[in-house]
C-alpha cells in the first residue's frame, strides 16, 4: 500500500512480525504519524492467529484455537475498532479413558462424576477437596501446588499426562505458576474464563481483523521475508518479535520452546456436538481436538462434512523451529538465560524486542495487545 510522508523524518520504523504484537505496534505508530514497515517470514499476516475457510466451508485457525477474552475494556475497545465481534463463552470437556466427558477446569459436576458423590453446595466441595489434598505448605513446583489443592487422583488424571505431552516434562520439573492460573470451581460453572467480561470472536475471522488493523497509509507489509540485521541500518528503530536468542545467534544458549503439530480430519457433520474443544486425558500423543463448526461464525458454508483439528505437542526443533510456548521450569534456569539476552539487547541502540518470543513469555492475546499498547505509547512519548 502507498505510504504518506512520515511526520518524524525520512527513516521508517521497522517491525519484525505481523502477529498481534507487530500489528498493534504498527497501527499505534502509524496513527501517531510514523512511517512503518512490517516484514514477516511467513506468507500470511496475523501470526499464530491466522485463519482461513477450508474446503468443508469451515473457518479453521491454522495454529490452533484463538479465543479472545479479557477484563480490560481498553483492550476490548481497541480490537473492536477493526471488525465486528460475536459473543462466545468458551467451555471445555475432558474425555476419560472410558469415553465419558467431564467439565474442565474441574468444577462441582466433575467431582460428582469422578467420586460418585452428590455435592449439594460449595461447603461440600471444600470438604471433599480438603479430604484428598496433601498438606504441603509452600509448594515448590507444579506437582506440589496441585497436590496441595486437589490431591493425587485429580492431579494424575488431568495434569500429569497432559504435562508430559504438552511440556515434555514431569510436573515436578514445572514452575508452579504454570498451573496456578488454572481455576478450580466450587459450583457448576462450565465457563473456561468466567471472570472475563469480554469474550468474543471476530465475526469474519482473525485474518480479516488483521487486514483492517494494518490498513493504514503509513503501513507497508512485506511477507515471505526473513529478517536480516542489515535491515536495521535504514530504520529509525526496530521492534522485533523474533526469538531473542535467535537474534543473538544463541550466544548464551538456546531458549527452549514447545511446538504443536496440527492434524486436520474431516468428519461427518452430524457426528459433531457438545463443546468446541475436547481435551484428552490419556497417555496418547494428542492433547486436544477442536471442532471448528461449533464456534460461532466458523461454519461459513455448512455441508455434510466438517473439520476437526487434533494437536500433538513436540519440541520446536521437531517442528521446523516453530516456537509456540516458552518453557518455564521450577528452577528458573531458562529465565536466567533469557535475562542475559535481555541485558544484551538493552545495550543495543534503536532495538526493542516485543511479543511472546521477543520477551520469552507465555502471553494470551489480550495480554500481548495491552503490553504492546502501553509500551508503544511510552516509546512514542520518549521520541517527542
Amino acid at each position: 500500500m502507498n505510504q504518506t510522508p512520515s511526520l518524524h523524518g525520512p527513516r521508517p520504523v521497522l517491525i519484525v512480525g505481523a502477529g498481534f504484537a507487530g500489528a498493534v505496534y504498527g497501527r499505534t505508530l502509524a496513527e501517531a504519524g510514523w512511517q512503518v514497515e512490517i516484514i514477516d517470514r511467513r506468507i500470511h499476516i496475523a501470526g499464530n492467529a491466522h485463519d482461513a475457510v477450508d474446503a468443508n466451508g469451515v473457518r479453521v485457525h491454522t495454529y490452533g484455537p484463538h479465543l479472545f477474552h479479557t477484563q480490560n475494556k481498553e483492550v476490548f475497545d481497541w480490537i473492536s475498532r477493526f471488525g465486528a465481534m460475536v459473543p462466545y463463552r468458551h467451555s471445555v470437556t475432558a474425555q476419560l479413558d472410558d469415553g465419558r466427558l467431564v467439565p474442565l477446569p474441574v468444577n462441582r459436576r466433575t467431582l460428582e462424576i469422578l467420586y460418585d458423590v452428590s455435592l449439594p453446595d460449595a461447603e461440600a466441595v471444600n470438604a471433599l477437596l480438603e479430604s484428598v489434598a496433601q498438606p504441603i505448605k509452600n509448594p515448590a513446583n507444579a506437582a506440589e501446588h496441585l497436590l496441595s489443592r486437589i490431591g493425587p487422583t485429580l492431579t494424575d488424571l488431568f495434569f500429569r499426562p497432559y504435562t508430559r505431552k504438552m511440556w515434555g516434562l514431569e510436573l515436578e520439573d514445572m514452575d508452579a505458576s504454570v498451573v496456578r492460573r488454572i481455576p478450580l470451581r466450587h459450583d457448576y460453572t462450565s465457563d473456561y474464563f468466567p471472570d472475563d467480561t469480554y469474550q468474543v470472536l471476530p465475526r469474519d475471522g482473525y485474518t480479516a481483523l488483521f487486514d483492517s488493523i494494518l490498513d493504514h497509509p503509513n503501513i507497508s507489509v512485506t511477507l515471505g521475508t526473513a529478517f536480516d540485521k542489515a535491515m536495521q541500518a535504514d530504520a529509525h528503530w526496530c521492534f522485533n518479535s523474533m526469538a531473542i536468542d535467535e537474534y543473538f545467534d544463541q550466544c548464551f544458549g538456546a531458549l527452549p520452546y514447545r511446538s504443536i503439530r496440527f492434524h486436520t480430519q474431516t468428519r461427518p457433520r452430524d457426528q459433531i456436538d457438545g463443546t468446541a474443544v475436547v481435551n484428552y486425558t490419556d497417555d496418547g500423543p494428542m492433547t486436544r481436538e477442536t471442532r471448528w463448526a461449533l464456534l460461532p461464525s466458523h461454519e461459513v458454508d455448512r455441508g455434510p462434512d466438517t473439520t476437526v483439528t487434533l494437536e500433538e505437542p513436540c519440541s520446536y526443533e521437531e517442528n521446523n523451529f516453530e516456537r509456540y510456548y516458552p518453557v518455564k521450569t521450577a528452577d528458573g534456569r531458562f529465565q536466567d538465560v533469557y535475562r542475559r539476552y535481555a541485558d544484551e539487547a538493552a545495550r543495543h541502540d534503536r532495538l526493542s524486542f516485543i511479543g511472546r518470543c521477543g520477551t520469552y513469555q507465555y502471553l494470551d492475546m489480550h495480554q500481548v495487545i495491552n503490553q504492546s499498547l502501553v509500551q508503544c505509547r511510552k516509546w512514542i512519548d520518549s521520541q517527542s
